[in-house]
C-alpha cells in the first residue's frame, strides 16, 4: 500500500456495514470481471479489501480506539501480509494501547520490509531504539553520566547587548529561566530558545547590582539579592516589586554585599550576607530571626568561621553554606548550631549550591559543575563549561534534564545535557492527525527525551511540518499542553471487601478530590467501579458514586480492568491528566488477569497518564501500585495526612506536558477522499532534533 492508495469510502459505523461493503465488493469485482474481458489482469480485491480494513483502523486509531484499530489492521495484514505501512500502523496502536514488546515486533517486521537502509527504515530503527531501551533500561551508574555543552544563551550578539555578567539562573516548569544580570542590572526570562520573553529592573530606583534569586515554597514570591544595595527585594511571581527586606549596614537584620539565597520548606530565608561573614535567616514575612558566621564551638566541633561564605542550600533542617576561599562546605542546623563539615575533597572555589529533587546537591565550582551526595559527601564533575578562566556563579537544572550554567566572565548561559541524549536525539510522536477541516491539518505530537521525559517550552521556531519531503504551506502554532491550567481526572475506586467497611473514606476521598478541582482547573470526567464488572458511576451524584452498591463488593474485583476503562475515558480530554485510584493498598489476586503490570504502566505512561493512589483505611500501598506511580510520575497519598491530598493533585495543573498542536494547510490531491496522505513533522531544539513521519485519510468527497 503506497501514499495516494485508500478505500473508496469510510463508513459511519464500519461494524455494521462491513458485511454489506464486502458483498458490494464482490459484485464490483464480478462486474468489472465481465466488462474487462477475459484477457484483462483481475480486479484485486484483496487489495481492496486490505485498503478498506487500513483505513478504518487509521480513523479508529484517530479518536483514540486503539483496540479497535489493531483488530482493523490485524485484518488488513491478513489480505496483505507484510506490508511495511500496516505492520507500522498496527505497531503504532500496540504502542499507545501499552503493549510495547508487540509493538517493537510489529515496527522490526517492518523496517525489514522497507529496508533497514532506508528512509522509512531508519526512522523505524531510531523509534525502535529508544523504546527498546526504555524498557530494558538499567539504571545508569552516575559515573558513566556526563553532560557537554549543547548551546550557550549569549549575552550579547553582534552589537546587541541583552544582559551582562550573569550571576545566577531559576528555571520554571514552563521550559524558561530567569537570569539574573548581575551588570546590566536586572532579571530577564528566557525561553528554551534563548530568546527573552521578558526583563525586570525592579522599582523606580531600580535594583543595585542583583546577585541571587529563590522562590517560595507556595511559588507565589521570589526574593532577589542586590549586592551593592544590601538588600533583597521581595517580587511576586511574575518578577514585579512588592518590597524591600533587610538594610545596609553592620547591625542584625542588616546586609553588607548580600549574595547566595535559600529558602527552606517553611518559608524561612537565608541570606549569605558576604560582606559582613555570615549567615543571616529572615521569617516569611521578612522580620530577622539570627545569624551565624563568627568561630564557635558546637556539636560538630570547632567552626572556623566564615572567610568567604557563597552558595547556600537548605533540606531537612540542615544549612549547607560553601565558602569560596576555605574551599569547603559547613552544615548547621536552622537555629545557627554547628553540625560539621560535609567532606568534600578537591573544590577548587565552591559558589551557587542547589537540591535537586532527589536530595543532591549540585555546587558551581569555578568552570565546573558537581553533584554531591550529602550523606557519604561522594562528589563527581557532572560538566564543564567553557574553560579554567571562566567563572560558573550559579547552576541549577531546567525543566528539560539540562544544566543551566550562569557563567560570569564569558556573559553568557551554557546549556549543558547529557551526553546520551544529545546522540539519541528528541523522541518524537504523532499522536493523531485531525482532517475533519481538510485542507486544514492539525497534527497532535508529544516531544519526550529517550527516557520518557516530556520536553517543555517548544513554541513554533521548533516544529517543521511537511508533505512528500517538502515543508508544508502556511503552518501554524497551535498549542502547547504546558501552557494550559486545566487537568481531567478519572477517580477508580476499589470494590472490594476491605473497602466496603471503608464507605465513608470513600465518600471523604472522593469529596477531597472534588475540593482539589477548586477554580475550575480541574474536572473529574469519570468515576469508576471497580468491581468484577467494573463500569462508571455518575459523577454529578459523588455520594452515591463514592459508595456504590453493596453488590459491587467482591473479592473478585478487578483492577487491570477498572484500570484500563478509568484510564481510557482520558484520552480525548486534557492533555494533563491522572487517574486517581482511591484503595485499601492491597489487590486481589485478579489484579492482573488480562492486562499484566508492565502493560498497564506502559499504557499510562505512553498516553500520559499520572497514576495516583488515595489510601483509605491506614494501610499501607502494595508494592505493584507504588510502581505504576513511580511510573507514571504520580505518588502515594494517605487519605488523612497532615497537608492533605489537595495540594498534590492541583500540582497536576502545573505538571510538565511534552504534547503539542501544529496546523497547516495542505497542498496534495485527495482523489475525492480515497487517497492516504502522508505527514511528517521535525522537532528541533539547540543541537538536538527529532522526526516522526505518518499519514492520514482526509473527509470523502
Amino acid at each position: 500500500m503506497t501514499a495516494g492508495s485508500g478505500a473508496g469510502f469510510f463508513p459511519e459505523n464500519p461494524r455494521r456495514v462491513s458485511a454489506v461493503r464486502r458483498c458490494l465488493l464482490v459484485l464490483f469485482g464480478f462486474f468489472a470481471l465481465l466488462s474487462l474481458g477475459a484477457q484483462q489482469e483481475p480486479v484485486d480485491l484483496e487489495g481492496l479489501y486490505a485498503e478498506e480494513q487500513f483505513r478504518i483502523g487509521v480513523q479508529a486509531f484517530n479518536r483514540y480506539a486503539f483496540n479497535e484499530a489493531i483488530l482493523s489492521f490485524e485484518r488488513a495484514l491478513s489480505y496483505r501480509p507484510g506490508e511495511p505501512l500496516i505492520l507500522d500502523w498496527l505497531g503504532r496502536s500496540y504502542y499507545r494501547s501499552g503493549m510495547e514488546e508487540t509493538a517493537l515486533r510489529q515496527w522490526r517486521a517492518a523496517a525489514q520490509a522497507y529496508g533497514w537502509n532506508s528512509g522509512e527504515g531508519i526512522l523505524l530503527g531510531s523509534r525502535i531504539e529508544t523504546v527498546g531501551n526504555r524498557r530494558g533500561l538499567l539504571p545508569v551508574n552516575d559515573d558513566e553520566v556526563r553532560y557537554v555543552e549543547a548551546g550557550r544563551y549569549p549575552g550579547t550578539y553582534g552589537e546587541n547587548v541583552y544582559f551582562r555578567q550573569p550571576t545566577a539562573v531559576l528555571p520554571l516548569e514552563d521550559g524558561s529561566v530567569w537570569v539574573v544580570a548581575y551588570g546590566s542590572n536586572e532579571i530577564l526570562r528566557l525561553d528554551v530558545n534563548g530568546l527573552v520573553v521578558e526583563r525586570k529592573r525592579g522599582p523606580l530606583n531600580g535594583f543595585d547590582r542583583p546577585y541571587d534569586l529563590v522562590r517560595s515554597p507556595q511559588g507565589d514570591r521570589l526574593y532577589l539579592s542586590e549586592y551593592r544595595g544590601g538588600r533583597v527585594s521581595v517580587l511576586d511571581a511574575s518578577g514585579n516589586w512588592i518590597s524591600y527586606i533587610g538594610s545596609r549596614g553592620l547591625e542584625n537584620g542588616n546586609l553588607l554585599g548580600p549574595q547566595n539565597l535559600a529558602v527552606d520548606e517553611d518559608g524561612y530565608l537565608y541570606v549569605v550576607d558576604y560582606g559582613n561573614h555570615r549567615v543571616v535567616k529572615f521569617d516569611p514575612d521578612g522580620r530577622f530571626i539570627l545569624s551565624f558566621g563568627p568561630q564557635t564551638r558546637g556539636p560538630g566541633g570547632l567552626f572556623p568561621g566564615f572567610l568567604s561564605p557563597t552558595g547556600i542550600a537548605v533540606r531537612d533542617g540542615l544549612i549547607y553554606t560553601a565558602d569560596a576561599a576555605a574551599k569547603r562546605i559547613f552544615i548547621h542546623d536552622s537555629n545557627g548550631t554547628y553540625r560539621g563539615e560535609l567532606a568534600v575533597r578537591d573544590l577548587a572555589g565552591p559558589e551557587s549550591l542547589r537540591f535537586l529533587s532527589d536530595g543532591r546537591l549540585l555546587a558551581a565550582d569555578t568552570n565546573r559543575i558537581l553533584l554531591i551526595e550529602p550523606d557519604s559527601a561522594l562528589v563527581r564533575v557532572l560538566g564543564t563549561a567553557g574553560n579554567s578562566r571562566l567563572r560558573i556563579t550559579g547552576a541549577a537544572m531546567d525543566a528539560n534534564g539540562n544544566l543551566l550554567a550562569a557563567n560570569f566572565d564569558a556573559g553568557e548561559i551554557s546549556v549543558l545535557t547529557r551526553l546520551d541524549d544529545m546522540a539519541s536525539g528528541l523522541f518524537v510522536q504523532v499522536e493523531r492527525v485531525d482532517a475533519a477541516n481538510f485542507p486544514q491539518v492539525t497534527v497532535d505530537v508529544l516531544v519526550q527525551d529517550r527516557l520518557r521525559r516530556p520536553i517543555v517550552g517548544l513554541d513554533a521556531r521548533n516544529f517543521l511540518a511537511g508533505e512528500n519531503g517538502s515543508p508544508a504551506a502556511e503552518q501554524n502554532f497551535v498549542s502547547a499542553a504546558y501552557r494550559s491550567p486545566f487537568f481531567d481526572l478519572s477517580v477508580l475506586v476499589e470494590r472490594s471487601p476491605r473497602t466496603l467497611s471503608l464507605r465513608d473514606d470513600l465518600e471523604a476521598a472522593i469529596g477531597d478530590i472534588g475540593q482539589a478541582l477548586a477554580g475550575d482547573r480541574g474536572r473529574i470526567r469519570s468515576i469508576v467501579s471497580a468491581g468484577v464488572q467494573p463500569r462508571q458511576e455518575r459523577p454529578d451524584d459523588s455520594t452515591a458514586a463514592a459508595r456504590g452498591s453493596i453488590t459491587d463488593y467482591d473479592a473478585r474485583w478487578r483492577f487491570d480492568l477498572g484500570l484500563r476503562l478509568a484510564a481510557t475515558g482520558l484520552l480525548a480530554g486534557e492533555k494533563k491528566r491522572a487517574v486517581v485510584f482511591v484503595s485499601s493498598g492491597e489487590l486481589s489476586s485478579a489484579a492482573f488477569d488480562r492486562y499484566g503490570l508492565s502493560e498497564l504502566a506502559a499504557y499510562l505512561a505512553n498516553n500520559g497518564i499520572v497514576f495516583y493512589t488515595v489510601l483509605v483505611g491506614g494501610g499501607n500501598a502494595s508494592e505493584e501500585i507504588r510502581y505504576l506511580c513511580r511510573e507514571t510520575g504520580g505518588e502515594v497519598l494517605p487519605l488523612y495526612r497532615p497537608q492533605g491530598i489537595r495540594g498534590a493533585l492541583e500540582k497536576l495543573a502545573d505538571a510538565p506536558a511534552g504534547s503539542y498542536s501544529v496546523s497547516y494547510q495542505s497542498r496534495l490531491s485527495t482523489n475525492f477522499g480515497t487517497a492516504y496522505l502522508p505527514v511528517e513533522l521535525e522537532v528541533y531544539l539547540m543541537e538536538r532534533s527529532g522526526r516522526d513521519a505518518t499519514g492520514y485519510f482526509p473527509p470523502l468527497e
